[in-house]
């Protein structure tokens, strides 16, 4: 008995180790594929960012590193913004769910209500609805920063109210919240700052204004960022000298270029993708060598363990079976005098049934004639059976509190043993309706769809 103690635990913490080691190994990896992937990203290689932010979900998921998962999916939300932003709204808020059931640094917090409320502001233009819930969450990123005095996000999501405002055509109120923006703004945060307050003032046709804000930002290596410079620029001065059918031609042309500019990212991206699917090969290579070491290993602990075990059994083998042989002797005691005790149980609980429920009898009448009980008779009977089967329709009640008062006394009768005949002669319905209602309450109430378990079967598993 030692022994087999002994070979249980080493096995146990065994399987423990290699359990800890694989979640360990998940977590390391779901971290790995976040950083590929914000390379990627990086790169403008959004299919390749989408794949391996969809791997470092799962993995981090496995492994419960739910800070990886959150950034994960916020991640996954951010690549996907510009293609769906009802995916990328519903992305976000699952990265808020997770966060907010694993809080850890609140500057996270800021940002992924700032980034929620960014999409809802989306949805709300593409869709022309409400923009009430980008506002809220805006609005909460913004408290919370204000009260922890982070200045670089109190900029971020005052430009995000300015943003929203200026969607609203409140451009008044956007280039308030863009002032205040750009009082705060950090060096990183200071283009798209002064993105929105030339936008705001070009709304107002305040002309001179946008365009002092626009030569104010530096693009530098920003492609996109020069385009929205110079053609806002080009606006400008095409506005000043009334061209309105130049100032949409030029805007045509430039949406041109961008298309042109958006297909060489695709082209770039399908290179990217090829080179994610060979490094996903090798990976998948390297993780099977790993997991046929790990197997291997495994087995010749598991097998020495064995042979330790096979060798001080042979030694202690005659000790053994005399333990072995009282422990028997006592389970045989046991079991005479539990088996005793059970019958005289039963005995009780039967002559009860008997003596104390004539309305049981009343079930068992034999023919074809009409069987009636009132519901005091059946609130009888199914007292005695919660006596006899220890609360088994109290139990039932309680977890299925949707079933209707026939279904309850349906289970009653199939539990006493009655026929379909008599339960037809109950319901005064034919046998082929009472096995109809029997299987429609296994399967829709119970939930048990394999035809092989009867009603009883599944009754006396409750």
């Amino acid at each position: 008995m030692f022994m087999r103690s002994l070979y249980i635990v080493i096995i146990g913490v065994l399987i423990v180790a290699c359990s800890k080691l694989q979640q360990d190994s998940n977590s390391q990896t779901a971290v790995r594929c976040l950083e590929k992937a914000e390379t990627a990203l990086a790169n403008d290689s959004i299919l390749q960012g989408e794949t391996l932010l969809r791997k470092a979900i799962q993995l981090s998921e496995e492994s419960e590193d739910w800070h990886t998962n959150y950034i994960a999916y916020q991640r996954l939300a951010e690549a996907l913004s510009q293609s769906n932003h009802e995916e990328a709204l519903r992305l976000m808020k699952t990265a808020l769910t997770i966060y907010e059931q694993h809080p850890d640094d609140e500057r996270n917090y800021v940002i992924l209500l700032d980034y929620a409320g960014t999409y809802a502001a989306q949805m709300a233009f593409n869709t022309e609805g409400s923009y009430d819930e980008a506002l809220d969450f805006i609005h909460r990123a913004y408290n919370i920063a204000e009260k922890k005095q982070m200045t670089d996000l109190m900029c971020q999501t005052l430009t995000s109210l300015a943003n929203i405002t200026w969607a609203q055509e409140n451009y008044r109120q956007a280039l308030d919240f863009a002032h205040q923006a750009e009082s705060t703004a950090t060096t990183d945060l200071r283009p798209a700052t002064l993105q929105v307050l030339a936008r705001s003032y070009l709304s107002l046709n305040m002309l001179d204004s946008a365009e002092t804000v626009y030569r104010q930002i530096d693009p530098g290596d920003d492609v996109h960022l020069a385009y929205i410079v110079q053609s806002n620029l080009a606006k400008i001065t095409l506005r000043r000298l009334g061209a309105t059918q130049v100032e949409d031609s030029v805007e045509e042309a430039f949406a041109q270029v961008e298309d042109f500019y958006y297909k060489a990212l695709e082209q770039k991206d399908e290179y990217y993708q090829e080179t994610l699917r060979q490094e996903m090969e090798n990976q998948q290579l390297e993780y099977r060598s790993q997991m046929y070491g790990r197997t291997l290993l495994l087995v010749i602990i598991a097998s020495l363990i064995i042979l330790l075990a096979v060798v001080m059994a042979l030694r202690y083998r005659i000790r053994m079976q005399e333990q072995e042989k009282r422990r028997l002797q006592q389970e045989a005691e046991y079991q005479k005098t539990s088996l005793h005790q059970a019958n005289e149980v039963v005995a009780f609980l039967q002559n009860y049934i008997l003596e104390r429920t004539e309305e049981v009898k009343k079930l068992y009448q034999s023919g074809d004639s009409l069987i009636t009980l009132t519901s005091h008779e059946w609130s009888e009977i199914e007292r005695t059976l919660n006596a006899i089967d220890g609360n088994r329709f109290a139990k039932i009640r309680e977890k299925y509190p949707n079933l209707q008062e026939d279904d309850i006394r349906l289970c009653i009768l199939t539990r006493l043993g009655i026929g379909n005949r008599t339960i037809g002669n109950i319901y005064c319905i034919t046998v082929s309706a009472v096995q109809h209602r029997k299987l429609k309450l296994k399967k829709e109430v119970f939930g048990e769809s394999n035809p092989e378990i009867t009603l009883e079967q599944v009754l006396n598993s409750i």
